[in-house]
């Protein structure tokens, strides 16, 4: 699996994003927590592809994002890199790795970069992350804010609850994001955020946003990838905002438990799935077990 087959596309860069935003094509994006993630991901031609925090639950088995240390998002973002050579990759900054001040998110941001293997950084914040991101980009990291719904900081939220419903926050999400713009961020992210809030935040910026549970007026759109391709057991919570594309949980169950019956059976492995011996040298190697533990 290590080697990748030829893949065509053009690698995606900055200039590519800022091209379909001008032509109005919506972004794609998807996460990735893995190599065989990552892989799948570039195989599809996914725009971005975002070694999103979300990875702390769905690979780690952690309860929540806050949970997830600097060196454990390196890790990953260094396996997914190697598997998405054309997508423009992004790894997200765990919480308590950027908010203490800009020197400390800089700091981070080039271990991502230099150590994670990949292209942007993105971390959560509205205004008061303005400083921070104008130091990292003034050092040439690309940065991706992210807005409204901000999972860091679920506890100060009440929990995961759609932001901007009110006059007053659809306000403060506007002024979060054109303070991340006139700091430098490349794009945004609005999560859980009223589709029409979004769609006029989307119309009074210069940059796309990325949305997630904001409605279709946003410049693109993200999913955590072990969601929409169903890879979770029955039963499990998913968003509202999510939508199901494929069910990978039930079909690897199947096969897990069509292997477990064929191994039971000795069904598998068949004759086919076998390396054969000469006849010859078979006969001879009976021979010496025969001799060498005849009794």
């Amino acid at each position: 699996m290590g080697t990748l087959p030829v893949n065509s596309r053009k690698k995606v860069t900055i200039n590519t994003l800022q091209a379909l935003y001008r032509a109005g094509e919506p972004i794609s994006m998807i996460t990735a927590h893995d190599f065989p993630s990552g892989h799948v991901a570039d195989a599809a031609g996914m725009d971005i592809v975002l070694v999103g925090d979300s990875l702390a639950m769905v690979s780690l088995g952690m309860d929540d994002t806050s949970e997830l240390v600097l060196d454990e998002m390196i890790l990953h973002c260094r396996s997914v890199a190697r598997a998405a050579k054309t997508a423009f990759t992004v790894g997200d900054l765990p919480m308590g790795s950027y908010e203490i001040a800009p020197e400390q998110a800089l700091e981070s941001s080039i271990r991502l970069v230099k150590e994670g293997r990949v292209q942007a950084v993105k971390f959560e914040g509205g205004r008061e992350m303005a400083p921070a991101v104008a130091r990292i980009t003034a050092a040439g990291i690309p940065v991706l804010g992210h807005i409204g719904l901000t999972p860091q900081r679920q506890n100060s939220l009440g929990g995961f609850r759609v932001q901007g419903k009110t006059t007053a926050g659809a306000k403060k999400v506007l002024d979060d994001a054109l303070a991340l713009q006139d700091a430098g961020c490349f794009a945004i992210v609005l999560e859980a955020v009223p589709a029409q809030v979004a769609t006029i935040v989307t119309q009074r910026l210069s940059i796309p946003t990325i949305g997630i549970g904001a409605g279709n007026g946003c410049s693109g759109q993200v999913l955590v990838q072990i969601d929409m391709t169903g890879n979770v057991p029955p039963g499990r919570f998913l968003p509202k905002f999510v939508k199901r594309y494929g069910n990978v949980w039930e079909e690897s169950m199947k096969a897990l438990r069509a292997y477990k019956h064929e191994v039971k059976t000795r069904a598998y492995p068949a004759p086919e799935h076998t390396y054969p011996m000469s006849p010859d040298e078979l006969e001879d190697f009976q021979h010496l077990v025969d001799v060498q533990f005849r009794r």
